[in-house]
């Protein structure tokens, strides 16, 4: 299933301070039952947003129910997704509008489903995620996947950020798994007919 093609994000963002988040907090297991990837943002961070499941009074303080944090990119402390392995989480942190995430360090299996799926998974030095956390909740962050950089742009502080060239080609061109290899399909051929 092809991805939306992601290059530069600029947006504000929804800082989220916590360490350590793991899958259960990020989308809890009693609403994995979906066949579809649809319909998991509502659930992100559900025992977090709201007081109970019957009611869904949102809790006031919590970060994504304040008006004025909003945008395509989440900031999240470090250790982010770890916990079980749950590509849920994934699908309910694009449901919920979010692009990429940034932190100073993902869970593997976490980060793998995040760039399966679309979602970019940016990892920042401690001291630059501080930098962030810092700004106020209408800063601009830029992030570029081609130069592989994240800016805040009101400071014009910048760092670097390491991503698979491979997930880096599929995410820049929207592909998948699938996707890449029929993007590929004459060389593999002209290599199956005519091997070195």
């Amino acid at each position: 299933m092809s991805k939306n093609k992601i290059d530069i994000i600029q947006s504000t963002f929804v800082p989220l301070n916590i360490e350590n988040i793991d899958t259960d907090q990020i989308i809890p297991a009693r609403f994995l039952k979906g066949t579809t990837r649809d319909g998991f943002g509502k659930n992100l961070f559900r025992d977090w947003r709201y007081e109970d499941d019957d009611e869904l009074k949102p809790k006031a303080s919590f970060v994504l129910n304040v008006p004025s944090y909003h945008g395509k990119i989440l900031v999240a402390g470090a250790n982010f997704g770890c916990g079980s392995s749950r590509e849920h989480a994934a699908w309910a942190i694009l449901d919920a509008g979010f692009t990429a995430v940034v932190s100073s360090f993902f869970a593997d299996i976490f980060k793998n489903n995040a760039l399966n799926n679309g979602v970019l998974p940016v990892t920042v030095s401690e001291a630059f995620l501080q930098k962030i956390f810092m700004q106020n909740s209408n800063a601009l962050l830029t992030i570029s996947l081609e130069k592989q950089t994240l800016t805040i742009d009101g400071t014009g502080d910048s760092e670097s950020f390491y991503i698979n060239p491979y997930k880096k080609e599929c995410l820049l061109n929207g592909y998948d798994d699938i996707d890449y290899l029929l993007s590929i399909k004459e060389d593999i051929i002209n290599y199956e007919t005519h091997p070195a």
